[in-house]
């Protein structure tokens, strides 16, 4: 197969990924590699249900730009012949499914292995590819709960809660990209293949980082804070006459900034809150003394007056406000890509920046319809078009 000629100049030009995930977190990994280049050809099962809501809605729109798509029967034999000729042709196969689904459709490293001594496996599991949860479905919010994130999310005495997002899936997608991008450089120095699997439960461990040091190392178990930092006081969400504002002065030298500015000497005098420890031990009352200051002022001030003071403040925003935001409207953090029916739709582009390869003005291409490109794909697979009636005829491909 051939990569685009759209995204030859870009990193991962000339590498070949076959798309074999489902759900959320799979998807979020293979994103990436297409974003930069790779030529990623998604297997779309005929009758496979969408599980994030259909191919043309924003969510699959946003996780399979720039992707093309081959629907394909993995259960009939010809559906197998293809997918093997698309192994030895590849470089990347990602996929999530359970250990015993792989055995049976020959999926494991050591059988893609046989077929492409070259080939990467990838691929991300809910618990891990062994132990007693191996076979266990891993969804998102199980995993928040399971990994102690809940558990730290929400305020003191209210929870557990779960975060607003995706968390799991993303991060464990995020590590897998990465992965697969620590095995192309290994096997660019070797020449060799390998499996790279994470979880979402790896992940989540792994991003609890300072929390999850603090039991590790310490024994210390994290509890709920609300919008308080853990360990560092003052560092919160406050309080301002039109909305809230996210204040951070908790070294030395930004509590005395901060508390010049609120005009407030009797709390930089005040021996409870005369260093970090103390502050601490009474960061509830410290807060709303602070908070009844800066009640008096709109978030709009305090943002430019205590930013100019050296006091690190932002605005609390929803998701449109976000968006709108001069700072985010100066990083255009969207591109649009032309959908056939649907026109120009805005999509999240990739936060990496690279000096030297800018992001295009547009994506290459929209999310695919399950199958739009299985001509095109087998056609490159030398399969005539005669050959290619006669396998959706009989349920091979769509």
């Amino acid at each position: 197969m051939q990569a685009s000629p759209a995204n030859t100049t870009l990193p991962l030009s000339g590498y070949r990924v076959l798309d074999l995930t489902i759900a959320r977190a799979g998807p979020v990994a293979v994103r990436l590699l297409a974003d930069w280049g790779a030529d990623v050809v998604r297997i779309d099962p005929p009758d496979r249900k969408p599980t994030l809501g259909p191919r043309r809605g924003s969510d699959e729109q946003n996780l399979h730009r720039n992707k093309r798509s081959l629907s394909l029967n993995l259960k009939t034999p010809d559906g197998m012949r293809v997918l093997r000729k698309l192994v030895e042709r590849s470089d990347v196969v990602v996929e999530n499914f359970r250990s015993s689904v792989k055995q049976r459709l020959g999926l494991t490293y050591e059988a893609l292995c046989a077929v492409n001594p070259r080939i990467i496996l990838a691929s991300i599991s809910g618990f891990g590819q062994t132990g007693p949860y191996a076979e266990r479905p891993g969804l998102d919010q199980i995993v928040q709960g399971m990994s102690g994130l809940s558990s730290v999310t929400g305020e003191p005495g209210r929870g557990p809660y779960r975060t607003g997002i995706a968390i799991s899936d993303t991060t464990a997608g995020m590590f897998l990209g990465q992965g697969i991008l620590l095995a192309l450089l290994h096997r660019e120095r070797t020449g060799q293949g390998q499996w790279v699997h994470t979880s979402l439960l790896e992940a989540m461990l792994n991003k609890l980082d300072f929390q999850g040091a603090r039991y590790t190392v310490d024994g210390h178990v994290a509890r709920q804070e609300g919008n308080s930092h853990p360990t560092l006081v003052p560092m919160g969400t406050f309080e301002a006459r039109d909305g809230q504002v996210n204040i951070c002065g908790p070294g030395a030298a930004m509590w005395a900034k901060l508390c010049d500015f609120l005009q407030a000497p009797h709390l930089a005098q005040d021996e409870r809150y005369k260093d970090q420890p103390s502050r601490l031990a009474h960061r509830r009352e410290l807060e709303e003394a602070i908070s009844a200051i800066t009640r008096q002022f709109g978030v709009a001030d305090l943002v430019e007056r205590l930013n100019q003071a050296g006091v690190p403040c932002g605005p609390v925003y929803d998701i449109g406000q976000a968006f709108e935001d001069a700072q985010a409207k100066h990083l255009r953090m969207t591109r649009p890509a032309l959908h056939a029916e649907m026109g120009p739709l805005q999509l999240l582009r990739s936060p990496i920046n690279l000096s030297a390869c800018a992001h295009a003005e547009a994506f290459h291409r929209a999310a695919p319809d399950a199958g739009e490109h299985t001509d095109d794909v087998l056609r490159e697979l030398g399969y005539t078009d005669a050959s290619i009636v006669a396998m959706r005829g009989e349920g091979a491909v769509a």
